[in-house]
């Protein structure tokens, strides 16, 4: 579903993206792990075109999306959910209005509509009747899963989680990892993790791949990946300072 071609993008003198390859398999779940700062997020944007490389392509079903007009992008963003750090949530509207708002603005459904829908997302994603409330009135990891719930609200083909449990404790980044995986089973979405979260993420990846001086340095199975052989990918497991992975 979505091949990623030498891609390359620099900010000033700093050179973040060198000649990125990936193909990313539909249905399944591949996560993009890395150093801080490696650049992760910046391959992520990619993926939907919220960055635009200096030089390649991000190929979705053959379809070149560094090359659309404005107006095919934004259908191909259509087929997008994402779930952004911090959740992105709008702290004036309530739980209920941050899920419902892409319904609302994409769509022509009823408001009768539109609250069930939204009432059925929260409740697969554990907030059941919790709609009235406002983000400030959220824990840590109920602002991810209200996010979870506005990203899949679109029945998105494709979910981009960008750090799902940055600033969360281990039990409630095992929570996320675990809702990551049964929303992606019930969906069937392809979901594609940034995290830097070893061993946390090989338990609900397909495949794993490792960004490191700018390229896609392996690209395996979850299972090949933990045993390969490769210097970086044991630097990182390991983490260990010394090695192969050049701090940016």
């Amino acid at each position: 579903m979505i091949r990623v071609v030498d891609l390359h993008k620099k900010f000033g003198r700093q050179e973040v993206l060198k000649g990125v390859h990936l193909e990313l398999a539909t249905g399944k779940v591949t996560t993009i792990v890395g150093t801080s700062g490696c650049g992760k997020t910046v391959l992520l944007k990619h993926l939907n075109a919220l960055l635009r490389p200096d030089r390649g392509s991000v190929l979705i079903d053959g379809t070149d999306i560094t090359k659309l007009a404005k107006e095919e992008l934004y259908e191909m963003r259509g087929r997008f959910g994402v779930l952004f750090q911090g959740a992105a949530l709008l702290d004036s509207m309530t739980v209920l209005d941050n899920v419902a708002f892409p319904l609302r603005e994409k769509t022509e459904m009823s408001e009768s509509e539109i609250r069930k829908k939204v009432e059925e997302r929260l409740e697969q994603v554990g907030l059941e009747g919790m709609g009235y409330k406002y983000p400030a009135e959220l824990s840590g990891g109920m602002r991810k899963r209200a996010g979870l719930a506005r990203a899949l609200i679109m029945d998105p083909e494709i979910v981009l989680f960008d750090e799902p449990t940055n600033g969360l404790d281990p039990v409630l980044a095992t929570g996320i990892h675990q809702l990551i995986t049964r929303t992606q089973k019930t969906f069937g979405f392809t979901a594609v993790v940034v995290s830097h979260s070893i061993p946390q993420v090989f338990e609900i990846s397909d495949y794993v791949a490792i960004l490191a001086n700018g390229i896609i340095e392996e690209f395996k199975s979850t299972k090949e990946f933990q045993v390969s052989q490769n210097p970086v990918v044991q630097q990182f497991i390991r983490g260990e300072t010394e090695g192969p992975i050049q701090a940016l």
